[in-house]
């Protein structure tokens, strides 16, 4: 690592690792004589940064509008609560019809009767879960929320 990179004076100028850094080390074969040997005293100067720091500032903070308008609470269960049905009633509307087909003595599907009654009931089962699982997801959630 080059010594541009290691300085700590270089990496943030203005913190407490140049303050530090400014400070005299003693020398590498020990005390400079005359000087006294007795534990130096603490630091009383605060190590805290001064207002002049420069502040590097993120995002819009002051101009975004941060305010709940709350109609999301009263959207998003009913968006869920539409999804729901929908899902449950999508294939209901396509098997019925073609279970009421396989009742008819005539019809060329009589014979698939057990089939359209066990795609329902798979169905209804299926779909029972997801929606179970979005309620617990979603309207739980939402009703947690409130003020």
């Amino acid at each position: 690592m080059d010594e541009s990179t290691s300085s700590p004076e270089r990496l943030h100028p203005g913190t407490p690792a140049e303050e530090n850094a400014r400070v005299p080390a003693t020398s590498a074969t020990g005390p400079t004589p005359g000087a006294s040997t007795s534990i130096a005293a603490p630091f009383s100067q605060s190590t805290e940064v001064t207002a002049t720091e420069h502040r590097q500032v993120y995002g819009t903070a002051k101009t975004e509008n941060l305010r709940d308008s709350g109609a999301w609470r009263i959207i998003l269960p009913a968006f869920v609560i539409l999804l729901c049905l929908a899902l449950l009633a999508v294939p209901l509307i396509i098997l019925i019809p073609l279970f009421a087909n396989s009742l008819d003595v005539t019809a060329q599907t009589h014979g698939l009767v057990w089939l359209w009654i066990v795609m329902i009931i798979l169905e209804v089962a299926i779909a029972a879960f997801i929606i179970r699982s979005l309620v617990k997801i979603f309207l739980t959630q939402a009703g947690n929320y409130r003020g």
